[in-house]
């Protein structure tokens, strides 16, 4: 047996580990537009074709940036954008449904070849796409109407599931429909990441032109915490917003919401999305979050948990209390710790109206976690989010913790201090003592 026979005889048994732990998840996969007319286009088909194959259950959302901007420019029209966000008028939405659904046709055509001397020979994919989107328009941000650009309202992640229980590939174009039956162009980006989300997915992978990511000594990012991937973005955000920011942020926002790893993937490098997911090495970056126990944001499924944290405090007067209905509507102002899908910390964080500062409030541990500077580190992440929001204080209230607040660089403070509109809903009755942090800069 030939030495190259034998080399691929042994990675072949290499990936068998790879191809067991893939078969049966979920990927969401980021196509950009750009890809399309790029040579490697057949090959990233040929490549997401043989992740079908061996089990993967594959979401493809594709977008057509590239497509609307040649669609625009071919009848002469002008379109702007504001903070990198396409406005989107009634006018111009006719021509950006065909750019759409161009990239879109091209895409399914792509997936549907199969000739006898290429990789898709026998492959018979069955590629399904659908009103899995429901959006909302963007509305008017500083100022400017962004007219028929969307947001994600919600995601039919029940729909979707079914597409993939037939073992058919799910296809998501950057559209959604509102409940008055119009259609709204939607960041392909902000798709993806609400459906990886919806389906809990295990991986999101993006595919990124920009070549490797690397830091400011040239070496090639493979793994990033989501700490270090905030730093990263932060970074960038103050110098510049190439395709490698949008990768990443997206990549960042998946892993917050939920899904466990994310992978950014060169789309000129014949064989990345492989070499990233079946060899050892890999090829490009991926973002994780630990599973066993990590901090994200909650969501409205976690409120049966955080109740559970915070009744038998509440009981003890140590924090107010808060009815279901109520913890539901204010559920964006959490964050939750989990471990083994069981929420074992929480903690709330509160704009003050019409100040620099932010409330800490509701913060709880589960018995059988305290200690091991659990509550600290999700206080860490509560005054990340303090300095991301441009706060320069951090205010707690409190009855029975003082001690606490004061081992975590807080200080004690008068309720004069507390920000006005703040001040005006101090409860008098409970007498709860008031502390203050200076929010770090870093």
């Amino acid at each position: 047996m030939s030495t190259e026979s034998n080399n691929y005889i042994q990675w072949f048994r290499h990936t068998s580990p790879y191809i067991n732990s893939h078969r049966g998840k979920t990927f969401v996969v980021l196509l950009p537009g750009d890809c399309i007319s790029q040579d490697n286009f057949p090959n990233i088909i040929n490549d997401l074709t043989l992740l079908s194959s061996l089990g993967v259950r594959l979401v493809v959302v594709h977008g057509a940036r590239r497509q609307i901007d040649e669609q625009l420019a071919a009848i002469n029209s002008q379109t702007e954008f504001h903070k990198g966000v396409r406005i989107t008028t009634r006018d111009q939405m006719g021509e950006v449904l065909k750019a759409i659904g161009h990239a879109r046709f091209t895409i399914e055509a792509a997936f549907s070849s199969g000739l006898p001397d290429s990789p898709m020979y026998g492959s018979k994919i069955r590629v399904r796409c659908g009103n899995f989107v429901t959006a909302m328009p963007q509305g008017v941000i500083d100022g400017i109407d962004h007219q028929l650009t969307g947001k994600v309202r919600s995601v039919d992640a029940s729909g979707i599931r079914a597409m993939l229980d037939q073992n058919s590939l799910a296809l998501v174009s950057p559209l959604g429909y509102s409940l008055t039956g119009e259609a709204f162009n939607l960041s392909f980006a902000d798709v993806a990441i609400a459906i990886g989300n919806a389906l809990q997915a295990d991986k999101l992978i993006a595919y990124n032109d920009d070549g490797p990511i690397t830091d400011s000594q040239g070496e090639q990012f493979r793994e990033l915490t989501l700490l270090q991937c905030e730093r990263f973005l932060l970074e960038k955000q103050q110098h510049n917003r190439s395709n490698t920011y949008f990768s990443l942020r997206a990549c960042y926002q998946a892993c917050d919401g939920g899904v466990s790893r994310a992978h950014v993937v060169s789309a000129c490098d014949d064989g990345a999305l492989i070499k990233e997911l079946y060899t050892r090495d890999g090829s490009g970056t991926m973002v994780y979050r630990d599973s066993y126990e990590t901090i994200r944001r909650a969501r409205v499924e976690d409120v049966v948990g955080i109740l559970n944290l915070i009744e038998p405090l509440e009981q003890k007067g140590i924090l107010v209390k808060r009815s279901r209905e109520h913890l539901e509507t204010e559920i964006g102002f959490f964050t939750v710790m989990e471990k083994d899908n069981l929420i074992v910390g929480c903690a709330a964080l509160y704009p003050i109206a019409n100040s620099e500062a932010g409330e800490l409030a509701c913060v709880a541990m589960h018995n059988d976690y305290r200690g091991d500077g659990r509550a600290a580190k999700l206080l860490t992440h509560i005054e990340r989010q303090a300095h991301k929001l441009s706060f320069t204080q951090l205010f707690a209230l409190t009855t029975q913790t003082a001690h606490w607040f004061l081992e975590q660089g807080f200080r004690e403070c008068d309720v004069e201090q507390l920000p006005g509109e703040r001040k005006a809903l101090y409860n008098y009755q409970r007498r709860s003592k008031v502390f203050v942090k200076t929010v770090q800069t870093e």
